[in-house]
């Protein structure tokens, strides 16, 4: 049961870097929009938010659909993207990386956010008494405080990449070696004849990577409470 075949590796460790990679690249823009988000109000703040958490009520299907029509070869991004700098996302593995990218944005972004607003601003605004730029305020108060829920994010992102399947095979479809994930791996197998075995051991590993995932942002939001309450 636990005997892994060479074509079960390529799909757990191609979820694994489609994952690393969505979850690196999305985090400083779910930095920025979770720090813009907590500390400004501005006119369509209620839009922006409700855009950010879009992903999670639409049916996966649609955002891959939405994402083969603007960064498809012919889409309104992908066709520039393709014909003057040569970067193709449709049916790559990077295609697969900015779909599980954009489904596990909003699980990243809530948990910096709750954990940006928990911070004292009076903090914030200390340093900025004594002289302290906006950027540097940032840096230096902000974010070390918040990165126990920046942590939680990035997890939770990870473990949501891990698991995307939807977005994915609509955009990338299901290609062995190239977009082929644990998800559209186990997709295949149960379809196919003696199929179980294989099936149920990348069943197995989504369980464990995902049940460590869960584990580790829960102990990231412990230790955030405990620091935000000095203990």
């Amino acid at each position: 049961m636990l005997d892994i075949s060479p074509a079960e590796w390529t799909a757990i460790l191609l979820s694994l870097r489609v994952a690393v990679i969505a979850t690196l690249v999305a985090t400083p823009f779910g930095i920025a929009l979770a720090w813009l988000l907590a500390r400004k109000d501005f006119w369509g703040k209620s839009v922006l938010d409700a855009i950010v958490h879009l992903p999670l009520v639409l049916p996966p299907v649609v955002t891959g659909y939405l994402l083969l029509l603007t960064f498809g070869r012919r889409g309104l991004v992908g066709a520039f993207l393709a014909d003057h700098l040569g970067i193709v996302f449709a049916f790559r593995w990077t295609g697969a990386a900015l779909a599980c990218g954009i489904m596990s944005f909003p699980l990243l972004v809530r948990p910096m956010r709750l954990s940006i607003e928990a911070i004292d601003r009076r903090l914030e605004q200390a340093a900025e008494t004594l002289g302290a730029a906006p950027w540097k305020v940032f840096f230096t108060v902000t974010l070390p405080l918040a990165l126990p829920g920046v942590l939680a994010g990035m997890v939770l992102g990870f473990a949501k990449a891990i698991g995307e399947f939807g977005a994915t095979i609509t955009f990338v479809s299901n290609i062995p070696g190239e977009t082929q994930t644990i998800s559209s791996a186990i997709y295949s197998l149960i379809q196919t004849p003696d199929g179980d075995a294989a099936a149920g051991r990348l069943v197995i590993v989504s369980v464990v990577l995902a049940l460590g995932a869960l584990i580790a942002a829960e102990w990231f939001a412990r230790r955030a409470t405990q620091r935000l309450h000095g203990n």
